[in-house]
């Protein structure tokens, strides 16, 4: 697949939708809320057991554009990530392992904040498109401001062993320009 053509990601249209307060539902907001909570305590390790070996993650550009244009605002040939599990596996060893993660070290502050949970069915068996919103702030060193980013998450979750797996991941960044240093964190 290349860069330009769009990842197989959460289309809630495609499937029925999971109805709120469903077991499915509590569980896939259960994966979310740990993700979130390994993530903010930099347990990278801890959650890399919860990505699937096949996972594409994916951060592409948003352009502004008048509202003619507003479907093309997003660039999928240019890409803030743009990786696959090996890769994610060898960001999490750089981070964790190595002196030479120097953007993340001393580690950010995070905070994940996750809302707005939609999930429904694929068509394929074990398989849930989710579409969620992250608000999340970052502070870094003793400065008082804090970095924002905001986006909507398009994930497939799949089912292995009875535990859900990260899948697919694409975030939609609300900004055009990122008021941060740098993206050396998950979103």
């Amino acid at each position: 697949m290349t860069a330009t053509q769009a990842l197989p990601t959460a289309d809630l249209a495609q499937g029925e939708c999971v109805p709120i307060g469903s077991d499915t539902y509590n569980q896939v907001l259960g994966f979310l809320y740990r993700e979130a909570s390994l993530l903010d305590a930099i347990r990278l390790k801890e959650w890399s057991a919860l990505l699937s070996p096949e996972l594409i993650y994916t951060v592409p550009l948003r352009q502004t554009r008048p509202m003619a244009q507003h479907a093309a605002s997003i660039i999928r040939t240019v890409q803030h990530y743009h990786d696959d599990y090996r890769s994610i596996m060898g960001r999490i060893m750089r981070l964790t392992e190595t002196k030479s993660a120097w953007a993340e070290d001393p580690p950010s502050r995070t905070r994940r904040l996750v809302t707005n949970v939609q999930v429904s069915t694929t068509g394929v068996e074990g398989e849930l498109a989710v579409v969620s919103y992250l608000l999340l702030t970052r502070s870094r060193f003793d400065s008082p401001d804090l970095d924002l980013i905001s986006g909507e998450r398009n994930d497939v979750l799949r089912l292995v062993d009875g535990q859900l797996k990260l899948a697919r991941r694409e975030v939609i960044l609300d900004q055009a320009v990122l008021g941060t240093p740098n993206l050396a964190i998950f979103l």
